[in-house]
């Protein structure tokens, strides 16, 4: 069972993002204060549940939360000050989104730099531990799914709907058939070593 915060004494919120992983679109972050004392079995790390338990669960958090907010860097900025920063830069949006300043923030995964004045705890596999950051992590994936799948819509042939904008084969295959999008990470490796090709003529 996940606990609700790591200092029940301050105003905390829960950090964590979605989509660090992607060849394509913004990362997105969300940062959420919960009632000190606030139980849900039902939260858990987002990826350990199925795509309707996520929906459901953000009518949940967003419902029982003291506070919310989500943070989104676009592909513009990912590919200006590299995927750690933005991904941090993702959750200082967040946070200083959130109607509430929290006291303390804990921070999903190992990296992180300070907002503001706020004292931060980083917890590997936090939103695994913590209701807080399982309930960041829920908010960040779904709201981003929604933006891939609205992206989907004006370029079906990446499969976003699936892929939601990772590394699969059909993705991949998709960027060497079609070439790239928008949305596109240009700073990343799009295709795999044996999908580029070189022309060595004069």
């Amino acid at each position: 069972m996940l606990l609700p915060c790591l200092r029940a004494d301050l105003v905390e919120a829960g950090c964590d993002e979605a989509g660090r992983g992607c060849l394509a679109g913004a990362v997105y972050a969300a940062a959420v204060i919960l009632p000190p004392d606030y139980c849900n079995e039902q939260l858990n790390d987002s990826k350990q549940l199925t795509e309707r338990q996520r929906y459901a669960l953000r009518e949940v958090v967003q419902r029982d939360a003291l506070a919310w907010a989500v943070g989104v860097v676009t592909p513009e900025e990912i590919d200006r000050i590299n995927i750690l920063n933005a991904s941090i830069l993702a959750m200082h949006r967040a946070v200083e989104g959130l109607s509430i300043r929290p006291q303390h923030l804990i921070i999903d995964g190992n990296r992180f730099k300070p907002y503001a004045d706020i004292p931060h705890t980083t917890v590997v596999k936090g939103d695994g531990k913590y209701l807080s950051i399982a309930a960041a992590s829920i908010l960040a994936k779904t709201y981003r799914d929604d933006y891939m799948n609205q992206l989907a819509e004006e370029f079906p042939m990446y499969d976003w709907k699936k892929n939601k904008g990772y590394p699969t084969a059909r993705h991949r295959a998709a960027i060497a058939q079609y070439g790239t999008s928008p949305y596109h990470r240009m700073s990343f490796r799009l295709l795999e070593e044996r999908q580029l090709s070189f022309d060595f003529s004069d």
